[in-house]
């Protein structure tokens, strides 16, 4: 093995290593910085704050920011789909869903992504492989909310409408990521990321705004502190390793995240937060990882020339 072979070897494992971890550790994240922040007013704060250096970042080191205005509401409403449907919806639901359970209801996100490519893009045709990792995705889900839909108090009720309300978040988020291929606007640029932070943030700032969360917010130590653990290993580090890896490795491999997300996920919300692990949650978890690795291991058949379209990213960025 050659020195370049054996770098580009490490270089892999490192950032398969950090988008599994760090994604994964987003949830813990977002529940935390929640505790005393208001879910839209923490999410400004985050991709605000994220977006904006980014940018600073690109003008200094002689990086083009500057698009059409046809590209400019391109990367809004990329952004808005992928970090206000998705990212916001998550913070919101986690309010009162637990992390793990919250993590492995994202984890369908790549079987909307097969749907809408299927249906909607018409550039792909469903194998019979992937169709049975839809119908277990399904299964899945039913199982891991299951103790919601047979419950009749108050607190229950409100916690299955936000886990449905998940699956909402997680179609916004494939939507966005079908968008942004089509429109090819999905390219290892940091202007356009940091573009799609911004304006989701501003949108998120919007959303607080309507809802006074101004009045209501408590700044602590520890809620800032998730803040910036968020930006720097969420939407820096996680997001630009995932970049890499798109462009260095297949897409198959990559979707791999999918499923070790919410065991990461699951793990540190046991760990940190003492959030119970019951059947339900193993089952669930164990059905829809099944699911998702028919998905994402299954062959894939065109209906035209056009590429195929890469694997969604982790809401949780």
């Amino acid at each position: 093995m050659s020195q370049t072979e054996r770098q580009h070897r490490f270089l892999t494992i490192l950032c398969f290593g950090l988008v599994y971890v760090f994604w994964g550790s987003t949830y813990l994240g977002i529940d935390i910085a929640i505790e005393h922040i208001p879910p839209a007013l923490m999410c400004a704060t985050r991709f605000v704050t994220a977006g904006v250096l980014m940018l600073v970042y690109c003008w200094l080191t002689g990086q083009s920011i500057r698009y059409s205005r046809r590209r400019l509401v391109q990367l809004a409403v990329i952004g808005i789909l992928l970090l206000v449907g998705g990212n916001l919806t998550l913070a919101y639901a986690e309010l009162y869903v637990p992390t793990g359970l919250a993590a492995l209801l994202i984890a369908v996100t790549p079987l909307w992504f097969l749907v809408l490519d299927t249906f909607l893009v018409g550039a792909h045709r469903i194998s019979r492989w992937g169709m049975g990792g839809l119908g277990l995705g399904v299964l899945g889900t039913v199982v891991l909310l299951w103790p919601q839909l047979t419950v009749s108090t108050g607190l229950g009720r409100k916690e299955l409408w936000l886990s449905l309300a998940l699956l909402g978040g997680s179609l916004s988020w494939a939507l966005g990521s079908v968008l942004s291929k089509r429109w090819h606007a999905g390219a290892a640029s940091l202007g356009a990321t940091g573009w799609q932070m911004t304006f989701a943030g501003l949108g998120n700032l919007l959303i607080a705004w309507l809802h006074r969360d101004f009045a209501r917010v408590v700044w602590t130590a520890r809620g800032l502190g998730a803040v910036v653990y968020l930006v720097i290993c969420g939407s820096w580090i996680g997001y630009t390793a995932y970049i890499w890896l798109l462009a260095h490795v297949p897409t198959s491999k990559v979707a791999t995240y999918a499923y070790v997300n919410p065991v990461v996920a699951v793990f540190l919300g046991w760990l940190v937060l003492k959030e119970p692990v019951d059947g339900y949650i193993l089952a669930g978890s164990a059905v829809i990882i099944a699911a998702v690795v028919l998905v994402t291991s299954a062959k894939v058949h065109s209906r035209s020339r056009e590429p195929e379209l890469p694997p969604v990213e982790a809401v949780g960025d």
